[in-house]
C-alpha cells in the first residue's frame, strides 16, 4: 500500500517515489463537501481517471466477489481488498489515504486524529489528538484507550494475520502476548480519553503514515470476542453490518451515528452496501458487462478476471467503465528456501532464468494491464526508474536454467505449487515455462478466502506459491523486510515471506538502513539490497500489474486509488441515479 512520508523530513523522498504511482496529478477540483474527485480525463482504463461523475445520495451498492472476506478484524485485516474495505466502510484509523484518484491518493490526511500527528524525542515518540464528536454504531464516544487497545490485540497468538508494524515498532513488545490475558503494553500512553501516546523502539519518520493501517483502529474492550470479532466488527464508519452471512452475503447500513463533520475523506453516498459472495469464475465480469437490473449498480471485487479484459478493450462503452490504476505492487514466484529444492542459491538462481514473464503478462490479461517485473522493489519506490539488475530475458532462457540445475546436480526435479483459485493460469503458465528447463510441477489451487493462511503455515507451506507485496508507504522500509527478512517468519498466519528467506548478512544490513536518518540515503540504500537480494534469488519477481476494475452503468465516483494499490475507493463510489437498477 503505497503511502506518503511525514513531513519535511521525507518531502525529499515523496517527490521521486511517487513518479511511478501513476500519471501526472490530474488538474482537479476539490473534494470536500459532498462532491466526489472529478478528473479532467476521459474515463477509461486510464491511471488517474474517474468514471461516472458525482455521485447521488441513496442507493443500493452492490459488490459482487468470488470469495469471503480473509479477516474483517482491524487487527487481522492486512488483504488490499478488505483493508480498502473495513478502513472506507467500517473503521476509522489515526489517519487515511487521501480520496483522490492518480498519484494523489497515496497522500494522506488525518482521520480520527487532528493532525498527522506529533513527534518528539526525535521520532522515538509519537502524539496524536483525537477530534470531537466521534462516535461508535451505538452513540458510544471513541476514547484513546480503544486505539490503544486494538494495538495490543495485534499482538495476540490468536489474533493472526494483522500488520506487524506494531511489533516492530513499540517499544518493550518483543514478549508481549496481547491484552486477553489481562497485562496491557506501557509503550502506548492514554493520559486522557482524546490523547494516545506511541513510544517506540526507534525512530520512525514515517509512523504517521504507518497508522493508516486497521490496526490503529478502535475496538472497545466490551466488544472483545476475539476471532469471533471478524464477522461482527463494531463500526466507527460510515456504515455498520446489518447482517452477515459468511460465504454469501454481507449487508451494510448507515451508522447513523457517523458523523460526516469529522470526516473529510468519506461521503458515504449509498444508502446500503450489499456484498454477494461465492460467484465463480467470470459471472460477475459478466453481469457487470452487461448491466442489467441490479447489476447496473455492481462493482466487482477484488478485481475483474484477466481473461475478461480481452472482452472489455474492444467494446468502446464498456472500456469507458473500466479502470485501471497502477498497484505499486510486484507479484512473485515464491520458492521456499526452508526446505529442499531451493535450500540451493543455485537452483534458485536457476528459477531467475526459467520463468517466462512474458506468458504472465498474457496470462493476467496483457500488456494493457501490467508490465514485466525486473527487481523486487516496483517502480514506484525507485523513482519511477525500472530496475534490472540481472538482464534476464523477459521470456527466460530455459537452456541456461538447465545448465545451472545440471551444475547443482538437480537434473530431474518434481516440485508443487499452490496458488489462489483465481491465478490457476498464471500457475499453468509457471508449469509450462518450467516444464522446459526439465521441472515437473504439480499445480494445486485453495479457495481465495483460505489461501493467506493455507499458505501461511510453514510446516506445511508448498514448495512455491505465488503472492504479491504492495508497500504500505512509498520506502523500502514497508516493503524489502516484510518480504525476507527472516524474523519476520510466523509459524501460524506468516505472511510476506513466503519464502521463508533466513540470511543473516541480508537481515544485518536491514537494521544498518533502518538506522539511518538521512531518508534519501535510505532509499539508495534499499534500491541496493534489492539488487543485492535478486542474485541471492529467493523468490521471481513476475509483474508490476494495474488492477483491472469493472463497474455497472449507474455506478459513479469510481476510481483506482493508489494508496489501496489500485482498488476501487469505496469512500467516495455510489450510483448516478439512486431510483435505477432496482431489478
Amino acid at each position: 500500500m503505497t503511502r506518503r512520508t511525514h513531513a519535511a523530513l521525507a518531502a525529499a523522498l515523496a517527490a521521486t517515489l511517487t513518479l511511478g504511482l501513476g500519471a501526472c496529478k490530474n488538474d482537479k477540483s476539490d473534494s470536500g463537501g459532498d462532491a466526489a474527485p472529478s478528473s479532467t480525463k476521459g474515463p477509461g482504463a486510464e491511471s488517474g481517471s474517474v468514471v461516472g461523475g458525482t455521485p447521488a445520495k441513496g442507493g443500493t451498492l452492490t459488490v459482487l466477489t468470488n470469495q469471503d472476506f480473509a479477516h474483517l478484524d482491524p487487527a487481522r485485516n492486512w488483504v488490499v481488498p478488505h483493508m480498502d474495505f473495513g478502513t472506507r466502510l467500517l473503521y476509522r484509523t489515526l489517519t487515511t489515504f487521501k480520496a483522490e484518484p492518480g498519484a494523489a491518493g497515496s497522500e494522506i490526511v488525518p482521520d480520527l486524529a487532528t493532525d498527522l500527528g506529533k513527534s518528539s524525542e526525535g521520532g522515538k515518540v509519537w502524539t496524536f489528538t483525537l477530534k470531537d464528536g466521534l462516535k461508535y454504531e451505538d452513540g458510544s464516544p471513541i476514547k484513546s484507550a480503544d486505539i490503544k487497545y486494538n494495538v495490543e490485540r495485534s499482538f495476540s497468538p490468536d489474533l493472526t494475520g494483522g500488520p506487524d508494524y506494531a511489533q516492530q515498532y513499540l517499544a518493550g513488545g518483543e514478549s508481549y502476548k496481547g491484552p486477553l490475558t489481562g497485562e496491557h503494553l506501557a509503550s502506548i500512553e492514554t493520559p486522557d480519553e482524546k490523547t494516545i501516546v506511541f513510544h517506540l523502539k526507534r525512530p520512525v519518520a514515517e509512523f504517521s503514515d504507518t497508522v493508516t493501517l486497521p490496526t490503529f483502529s478502535p475496538v472497545p474492550q466490551s466488544q472483545e470476542k476475539g476471532t469471533q470479532y471478524d464477522s461482527r466488527p463494531f463500526s466507527s464508519g460510515p456504515y455498520k453490518i446489518e447482517t452477515y452471512d459468511r460465504g454469501k452475503q454481507l449487508v451494510l447500513v448507515r451508522n447513523t451515528n457517523w458523523d460526516p463533520a469529522t470526516d473529510a475523506v468519506r461521503k458515504a453516498y449509498p444508502d446500503k452496501v450489499v456484498v454477494t459472495q461465492g460467484i465463480k469464475g467470470g459471472q460477475a465480469d459478466d453481469r457487470i458487462i452487461a448491466s442489467d437490473g441490479a447489476d447496473a449498480n455492481a462493482i466487482n471485487m477484488p478485481w475483474m478476471q484477466h481473461e475478461t479484459v480481452a472482452k472489455v478493450l474492444p467494446k468502446a462503452d464498456v472500456k469507458s467503465r473500466m479502470v485501471a490504476e497502477r498497484t505499486g505492487c510486484t507479484d512473485m514466484l515464491y520458492l521456499n528456501t526452508a526446505k529442499a529444492p531451493f535450500d540451493d542459491p543455485k537452483v534458485r538462481e536457476a528459477m531467475m532464468w526459467a520463468v517466462d514473464r512474458e506468458a504472465q503478462v498474457t496470462a493476467f490479461g496483457g500488456p494493457a494491464v501490467t508490465d514485466v517485473a525486473t527487481s523486487f522493489l516496483p517502480p514506484s519506490l525507485t523513482g519511477g526508474a525500472t530496475s534490472d539488475p540481472l538482464k534476464i530475458p523477459a521470456a527466460g532462457d530455459p537452456e541456461k536454467a538447465k545448465a545451472l540445475l545440471k551444475d547443482a546436480g538437480k537434473t530431474d526435479l518434481k516440485v508443487a505449487l499452490t496458488v489462489s483459485l483465481g491465478d490457476k493460469t498464471r500457475a499453468e503458465a509457471i508449469q509450462q515455462s518450467l516444464a522446459k528447463a526439465g521441472v515437473q510441477v504439480t499445480v494445486n489451487t485453495t479457495d481465495p478466502s483460505a489461501f493467506a493462511d493455507t499458505v501461511g503455515d510453514i510446516k506445511n507451506a508448498p514448495e512455491l506459491t505465488i503472492s504479491g507485496w504492495c508497500p504500505d508507504y512509498p520506502s523500502g522500509a514497508t516493503f524489502l523486510p516484510f518480504l525476507f527478512d527472516g524474523r519476520t517468519i510466523k509459524e501460524k498466519g506468516n505472511q510476506g515471506n513466503y519464502s521463508q528467506f533466513r540470511d543473516q548478512a541480508t537481515m544485518d544490513r536491514m537494521d544498518q538502513i533502518a538506522a539511518m536518518t538521512d531518508v534519501a540515503e535510505a532509499n539508495k540504500a534499499w534500491q541496493q539490497l534489492d539488487q543485492d537480494l535478486m542474485k541471492k534469488a529467493p523468490a521471481v519477481p513476475l509483474m508490476w500489474q494495474r488492477r483491472p476494475l469493472l463497474v455497472g452503468t449507474n455506478v459513479a465516483g469510481a476510481f483506482g486509488n493508489s494508496g489501496y494499490a489500485g482498488m476501487i475507493d469505496l469512500a467516495v463510489v455510489g450510483l448516478k441515479d439512486p431510483a435505477k437498477g432496482k431489478g
